[in-house]
């Protein structure tokens, strides 16, 4: 499967989507997390599911119908899972974990799968860390984001427009967890808004505007 089609996965071909409009961000991923703990409590991955807006995701499921080939839907979203993984390894898989402030080193991903469902396309993983994390007094933070900001991600909302509780969850212990809103400065915003579709962003900056995730997991 082409480049091209990864590229409008990840909001990247910017000659196919509509003109209207200028500002950043151009597309939207509704994303939530589960914090994996192994037998000894400490955090061993963080397991991510990201779903394409629907205007987005119907863009790409008829890109993905027009291409070459008799191979199946089903067999073609594998393909494009396979291309996402490998776009995202060198961009950390969009993902910066923090403990105590120190950045957490994490391993390749191995298992991921990418479906369309209720016509949102959805490319789920689990992000293993290089090496199991033990809490212990300080949070583990996480902020996941695109780092040209094309692409908006937030965790899953309610209809109140907070996030929802299972939009980050620990799965193996009796821990607390919060959403932590983004709060960038009015240059900042006014610095997104500025960038057309072909404007290339700042170096970093999605993570002005990147939600963060803080787990806490009290001490074994």
């Amino acid at each position: 499967m082409s480049d091209r089609i990864f590229r409008l996965a990840l909001g990247m071909a910017l000659l196919l989507l509509p003109s209207a409009g200028v500002a950043h961000p151009h597309v939207w991923a509704d994303i939530s997390v589960k914090v994996i703990l192994d037998d000894r409590g400490r955090v061993e991955a963080l397991r991510q599911r990201w779903r394409l807006d629907p205007f987005y995701s119907l863009m790409l499921i008829e890109e993905l119908k027009s291409a070459e080939g008799d191979a199946p839907m089903e067999a073609r979203l594998d393909q494009l899972g396979a291309e996402i993984r490998n776009n995202l390894a060198p961009k950390g898989y969009f993902t910066d974990i923090r403990h105590g402030g120190e950045p957490v080193e994490v391993d390749d991903v191995e298992t991921y799968t990418t479906m369309a469902r209720e016509d949102r396309v959805e490319f789920l993983f689990e992000l293993p860390l290089a090496h199991p994390l033990a809490l212990g007094e300080s949070a583990l933070r996480y902020r996941i984001y695109d780092p040209s900001y094309y692409i908006e991600m937030v965790h899953e909302i309610d209809d109140d427009q907070t996030p929802r509780e299972d939009a980050l969850l620990v799965m193996g212990g009796d821990c607390t967890t919060r959403i932590i809103a983004a709060d960038p400065n009015p240059e900042q915003v006014a610095q997104a808004a500025r960038l057309d579709r072909t404007d290339e962003a700042p170096e970093g900056l999605g993570r002005f505007f990147a939600e963060t995730g803080e787990v806490r997991c009290p001490a074994p």
